[in-house]
């Protein structure tokens, strides 16, 4: 069964995600006109929240609703995905991360754009928006079997085992191996019950407190985390240009890669691109539904940001500093040790801890947001009375992740996570011809402003 897994994961993520998430990504940008190149900075001026309305529909601010997508999405995929990025693809997979990271830019701004304009109800008469809500609000009732599937992959793919593994991994090996307090099994999964009743306190308390706490705490670490990369990438700036210049020859030669196939360096970057930044995943959209926003337009704008700070800056900062250190080419290492190794090398004695502490708060943020979205998911299938019972499911499932071995569970995350794709993208071209009529009217509208 576990290999079943693993070779489904493999073989989804080969040509079919691609087709579906950089083509269909591409076909959205063409669509929208280049919507993410020249609206950037009305998007950037719109989270000063000048624009907010406290009375329209909906749960949380819109810039609330940005800091819990990129709590969910700037992560472990930033520290660890891109390790993993360069140790399979080379530097050049950077370059398709970020040809995937525009694309998903332009994919972000339609499904968050739908996600307001075809918000739902749940069986509570709460207002709620998502993909499945899209789907059957947007493209009628004998669409549903779609939503089901979404939810269905959503209830599995959506919990945070491996962020609880990574968590685990990175804690001992910066703290307790060198001081010798690994215990094996038993530190494992005393740092899971720790972790489980972390999050605890904080789902257990709905989507407005960890809206508000995912509001505090991202702003800062990806502060902390962009000053000690700076710092990395300072001391090495004269080797900078290089490294830039070898991301771009490698993108089309792929000689880094294991027998230098250009096209297995584009499937590296965006796979990892889209593990790290989710467009057209669906997740978003589920987030951004519940924002204070009668504009869909609006959000979508807000929401393109997500693929831009998540893939653009942080993951091509950490790209850098393992470049710029040379670990990749020097050790066996790989994930979040890779990363780890180069922090070492580069801030020796410190630049460990401050990697930790970066991995800690990241991965404790994208656990407060993944338990909402697999709430809103259960929520859909069995009615939002019985939506807390996934709370506690998802809690067992932490210290799971923290004691298991993870290839398979890791598997079953990123092929449920391309099942999700599925629904999210077919009802998003389905409705795109709407978010253009809409677009059109919001940008003739704002110049009479």
């Amino acid at each position: 069964m576990g290999e079943l897994i693993i070779s489904f994961a493999n073989w989804i993520w080969g040509t079919p995600m691609l087709v579906i998430l950089m083509g269909g990504g591409l076909m959205l940008l063409v669509h929208s006109g280049f919507v993410p190149f020249r609206k950037i900075g009305h998007a950037i001026g719109l989270l000063s929240g000048k624009y907010d309305d406290d009375l329209a529909p909906g749960q949380i601010s819109s810039f609330q609703a940005l800091s819990a997508a990129i709590a969910a999405t700037v992560g472990l995929g930033n520290i660890s995905g891109v390790a993993i990025a360069i140790n399979m693809g080379g530097p050049g997979a950077i370059f398709w991360m970020w040809v995937s990271a525009f694309v998903g830019m332009a994919t972000k701004f339609y499904t968050c754009s739908l996600a307001i304009m075809y918000r739902g109800k749940d069986s509570e008469g709460q207002i709620q928006g998502g993909p499945m809500y899209v789907i059957e609000e947007g493209m009628g009732k004998k669409w549903k079997f779609l939503s089901i599937v979404f939810c269905g992959a959503g209830v599995l793919g959506l919990l945070a085992i491996f962020q609880a593994n990574q968590l685990t991994a990175v804690l001992r090996t910066v703290i307790l191996e060198p001081a010798g307090l690994d215990e094996g099994d038993k530190t494992r999964w005393i740092i899971g019950i720790t972790m489980m009743v972390l999050v605890a306190i904080v789902i257990l308390g709905g989507i407005k407190r960890i809206a508000a706490v995912a509001s505090k705490m991202v702003p800062f670490m990806v502060g902390l985390y962009f000053v000690t990369v700076i710092l990395i990438v300072f001391k090495y700036i004269g080797d900078v240009p290089e490294m830039l210049f070898r991301i771009l020859t490698d993108a089309f030669t792929g000689e880094a890669m294991a027998g230098g196939a250009v096209g297995a360096v584009i499937i590296v970057g965006a796979r990892r691109a889209a593990f790290s930044n989710e467009a057209g995943i669906g997740t978003a959209p589920m987030v951004h539904g519940a924002s204070k926003n009668n504009e869909p337009i609006r959000e979508g704008l807000i929401a393109m940001l997500g693929p831009f700070i998540d893939t653009i800056v942080v993951c091509t900062l950490t790209a850098l500093v393992i470049m710029l250190t040379g670990v990749w080419e020097s050790t066996e290492k790989d994930g979040v040790r890779l990363t780890l190794a180069a922090f070492d090398m580069a801030l020796p004695h410190f630049g460990r801890y401050l990697l930790m502490f970066a991995v800690l708060v990241f991965a404790l943020s994208t656990m407060f947001t993944y338990s909402y979205y697999g709430h809103k998911c259960f929520g859909y299938l069995f009615g939002a009375k019985k939506a807390d019972y996934y709370n506690y499911f998802y809690l067992i499932t932490i210290v799971a992740g923290a004691v298991a071995s993870l290839d398979v569970v890791v598997s079953l995350v990123d092929g449920m996570y391309a099942i999700m794709a599925v629904p999210t993208m077919i009802s998003t071209f389905y409705l795109a011809p709407k978010v253009r009529i809409a677009m059109k009217d919001y940008f003739q509208r704002m110049k009479k402003a």
